[in-house]
């Protein structure tokens, strides 16, 4: 086999491989004789079929398998030969002009790219760490008691308060004109979380039972119903029912029934003080990561594979129909998704996915088992059962593999922190929390 590498461009590559006729028709013969000895024909005994027939029913595509596969062995062969790294699949096309007794085919194909990375200790990030609060596990056990509630009807001379849940009819024109959405019978809220627009809540706080009242209504320019955005309108409402609501003590009951081991006070606000613990740092962990992974780019340099990025685009198209069909959408086979929406998305993530190969591969940071296995664990902690979570992670190779990519990106995280100037950043918690 003769092999000849040219460069067209950046990344792009041409092998040209030539392969002797005879060899592939060898290879055929072998085929279609050992196709014979099983393929079943109508008016013939199992291996007793002609060759002949064999031949003119299977020839043309074991004749295409065989030069698939041989074409393809002789390209990796080519490409291991002249110490390619081969991102993607090459365009093989057959070549006019081949000698006597050969044939001959252009391979076209791109090879990962040369990664230079700059020196990181000019790299300037900002670091951050937080703590949870003892007023972060107060607010944390004020909103358990929320969601555990109840209502129960007020006095009937008793206006509508905040933090009330109110039924009301109300009924809204534009104009002098309904308009949809607009009206509603038996209709249920609770006043200040924020349901309705302020000046909805405002409107109906203070009214007592069984009391009517018509107030204008501005909605805001950006307001998701664009047909009412922007404009005013007027509304009537009545108040049919007023609930004030309860929240259960902090008690030992309530301890229980949140799942508290011990069933005590003190055991709540451990429990509630381990788990924002355990979400604060996930939270800092992934920003500083993000951090890191900006870094790493602007020191970077390097030219993306166009079959890499298009690999990633794809992924991410059929990622977006999998979760519009999983929200019930139907025929999302059918649907447009543009690829140019995910481009800038799938060439970061190429980007990022060759610098960390590169640099795992300088420094060394390759996911150790035991690293491995602390953050299948610490994966699982959150759970009522987590040696049945870490079984179910060794149970199959993807989902391990995707911890090691965790694990890898936390040894290049703290890799970088260690070379780059580093400033630390103390987060409020509830700055960090509302960091999507």
């Amino acid at each position: 086999m003769a092999v000849n590498v040219e460069t067209l461009e950046k990344l792009e590559r041409k092998i040209t491989l030539t392969l002797p006729v005879e060899t592939i028709q060898n290879e055929v013969n072998a085929r279609l004789r050992k196709l014979a000895r099983s393929v079943k024909m109508d008016g013939f005994r199992p291996g007793k079929v002609p060759m002949s027939i064999v031949t003119q029913q299977y020839g043309y595509s074991v004749q295409y398998e065989v030069m698939n596969d041989k074409v393809g062995e002789a390209f990796f062969s080519a490409a291991n030969e002249a110490n390619l790294r081969v991102a993607g699949q090459p365009t093989i096309t057959e070549k006019d002009g081949a000698p006597e007794g050969q044939v001959a085919f252009d391979a076209v194909f791109e090879v990962f790219p040369e990664v230079k990375i700059g020196d990181l200790a000019t790299a300037e990030i900002e670091k951050a760490t937080a703590e949870v609060s003892d007023a972060a596990v107060e607010r944390t056990i004020e909103i358990l008691r929320k969601q555990r509630r109840t209502f129960a009807q007020r006095a009937k001379d008793a206006p509508a308060e905040e933090g009330d849940r109110v039924t009301i009819d109300f009924a809204g024109k534009i104009d002098g004109e309904p308009f949809e959405g607009g009206k509603a019978e038996d209709f249920q809220f609770v006043i200040g979380e924020g349901q309705m627009l302020k000046e909805f809540e405002d409107a109906v706080r203070g009214m007592k039972l069984g009391e009517s009242k018509t107030f204008p209504l501005a909605f805001p320019a950006d307001y998701h119903g664009k047909d009412v955005a922007g404009k005013t309108a007027d509304f009537m409402v009545t108040v049919k029912k007023i609930e004030a609501a309860h929240l259960p003590e902090v008690n030992e009951q309530l301890a229980k029934s949140l799942g508290v081991k011990d069933g005590t006070v003190e055991g709540l606000h451990a429990d509630i003080r381990k788990n924002l613990a355990r979400e604060v740092k996930a939270r800092v962990t992934a920003r500083n990561k993000q951090a890191v992974m900006d870094a790493l780019a602007a020191k970077a340099e390097l030219d993306l594979p166009k079959s890499s990025v298009q690999a990633e685009v794809d992924r991410m198209v059929e990622s977006a129909r999998a979760d519009l069909k999983a929200r019930g959408l139907k025929d999302v086979e059918k649907l447009p998704i543009p690829e140019d929406s995910f481009r800038p998305q799938a060439e970061r993530r190429v980007r990022l996915g060759l610098i960390l190969a590169e640099l795992v591969r300088s420094a060394n940071l390759q996911a150790r088992p035991e690293q491995v296995r602390a953050q299948v664990e610490e994966l699982a902690a959150s759970y009522e059962k987590p040696e049945e979570v870490v079984r179910y992670y060794y149970a199959d190779n993807r989902r391990l593999a995707d911890v090691e990519a965790m694990v890898l990106e936390n040894n290049v995280t703290e890799h970088v922190l260690g070379l780059a100037r580093v400033t630390e950043r103390t987060l409020d918690f509830d700055e960090l929390m509302g960091q999507q």
